[in-house]
């Protein structure tokens, strides 16, 4: 390939609509995959126990353990309807992801199935939506942080001042345990992706555990009359739940961003996506039922930290409030670190592609981590979770994410249509109709939204168009290859020695 004249290069550069619509070769992803800026490369130490630990580790507790007290008055007693509708529109998304993880084994996730499938200009949106996704989750998370350290603080007659342990506009100055938590696992995932990982497990073993102690307990009071009339809302007020709830989904793509971490990705990776959407959907409902059987759903509103109050009603035990706000905490932490790792691979994958500054692509030979790229994102988003509310951080971040996994499974009809010759380690079953419901479901949810987020999500797209044409479009590598170079990748499938030196 020629690439020793950038300047012609760079003269030769498609007109803009035929740069939108080149896509990256899969090829081409394949064979850059595993290296940051520089060639530095990342290790390859997760098998499929860590990237399932990930993928939980990013998503449960979410839901159930910050917004549960926002959701419940929507829906009502039929929360738990919310949860399985949610968790199905993500399952149906998920079996895509893994479909693709399978296929394009990369740290760019949804981002990089875009660039495969749709080309250049939707694989950006589709990117600037997964920093929405990924970036603002984090900050939304760890902003329920300061609920669950005052809650442990009551249990010796302390707690901090609203001052410190609210956003601006609940209340607070700012949130310092949100932005404390975020910096730990910025720094954390600075020091290696291995230790990080196997932090990350360690935790998701304590958050398991506390959520199936918690329905233990809450079964002791269940009251099957609390679950009438079951639609109060009636189903609208179920579906916006749902819309709601799926914030609580969005973690399951972060096993896809550790393809270039991940020792076999091909076979790992579809398998921990699916076994993670297996035990959050259903730990979830399981906990959604018992915290309704415990209290009726009118005593949700306005209620934070719901889990731990509801302990404490009935055991009347502050030690066991103790236990399970800690354990909240820690469950929060997890979260944070998973996906921060997701947002940092990302945007090195971006990065590589020219989308982004190099900063975020540069790997440290020490680490084999992005630690520019890892500080710039912790930094920026500890001050989000200290400075922004969580309803408006949570709402943004469903609609982003929405969008992004229905690119996904647009992605799988298109290569399915197109290369069938490629090899794949998992297929989508009943297609096309589970990629076709799963977009239409992502559809669905998203029109549940309120305007409010979509005049959101419209400003953080105009942001994302005017950062594109200030850098993304004069940057593209893909759009400096030669018209030649072009069309010799896109006509050159990805070659098992290729995907072997990939998954080596």
């Amino acid at each position: 390939m020629n690439t020793k004249n950038p300047a012609a290069a760079s003269a030769a550069r498609p007109s803009l609509g035929a740069q939108l619509l080149r896509r990256k070769p899969i090829g081409q992803m394949v064979s850059e995959a595993g290296s940051g800026e520089g060639g530095t490369p990342l290790v390859r130490s997760f098998g499929v126990f860590q990237l399932t630990m990930i993928s939980v580790g990013a998503t449960l507790g979410t839901g159930i353990l910050v917004i549960l007290g926002e959701s419940v008055p929507l829906a009502g007693p039929a929360i738990w309807i919310s949860f399985v509708i949610a968790g199905l529109a993500a399952l149906l998304s998920a079996v895509s992801y893994a479909e693709m993880a399978g296929l394009v084994p990369v740290a760019g996730s949804s981002y990089s199935y875009s660039y495969a499938t749709m080309g250049e200009g939707m694989a950006w949106i589709c990117g600037w939506c997964l920093v929405l996704e990924y970036a603002v989750s984090v900050a939304a998370v760890a902003v329920g942080a300061g609920q669950y350290v005052n809650e442990t603080l009551a249990a010796f007659g302390q707690f901090l001042p609203d001052a410190i342990s609210q956003p601006p506009g609940d209340g607070g100055l700012v949130n310092v345990p949100a932005m404390v938590i975020v910096i730990l696992a910025m720094l954390l995932l600075v020091r290696g992706a291995r230790e990080s990982a196997w932090i990350n497990t360690a935790i998701v073993v304590i958050k398991v555990g506390i959520l199936i102690f918690f329905c233990a307990v809450a079964f002791t009071a269940f009251n099957a009359g609390n679950f009438e009339p079951l639609l109060p809302m009636g189903a609208a007020g179920v579906s916006a739940a749902a819309s709601s709830v799926f914030f609580s989904y969005i973690g399951f793509d972060a096993a896809s961003t550790a393809g270039e971490e991940a020792k076999n990705p091909k076979r790992d990776l579809p398998r921990a996506i699916m076994l993670s959407m297996v035990i959050v959907t259903t730990i979830y409902v399981l906990v959604a039922v018992a915290a309704i059987g415990a209290r009726p759903w009118g005593w949700f509103d306005g209620t934070e930290a719901a889990l731990v109050q509801i302990l404490h009603e009935i055991t009347g035990q502050p030690w066991i409030a103790l236990v399970f706000s800690a354990g909240a905490v820690l469950a929060i932490a997890s979260i944070v670190l998973t996906v921060l790792y997701g947002q940092t691979r990302i945007l090195l994958s971006m990065s590589r592609d020219g989308m982004m500054p190099k900063v975020f692509g540069r790997v440290s030979r020490r680490t084999g981590t992005p630690v520019a790229g890892t500080l710039i994102v912790g930094i920026a988003v500890a001050l989000a979770a200290g400075l922004v509310p969580l309803g408006a951080l949570a709402d943004a971040t469903s609609i982003g994410t929405l969008f992004a996994f229905a690119l996904v499974n647009v992605a799988v009809i298109y290569l399915r249509r197109n290369r069938p010759d490629l090899e794949r380690s998992f297929r989508v079953p009943l297609y096309p109709i589970t990629p076709i419901l799963g977009t239409l479901m992502c559809a669905y949810l998203m029109l549940n939204l309120g305007a409010d987020t979509w005049i959101t999500f419209g400003i953080w797209m105009l942001v994302g168009v005017a950062l594109y044409f200030g850098y993304g479009r004069r940057n593209s590598k893909v759009a400096a290859l030669s018209e030649q170079d072009y069309r010799e990748l896109t006509t050159r499938a990805a070659s098992p020695e290729s995907v072997k030196a990939a998954n080596s």
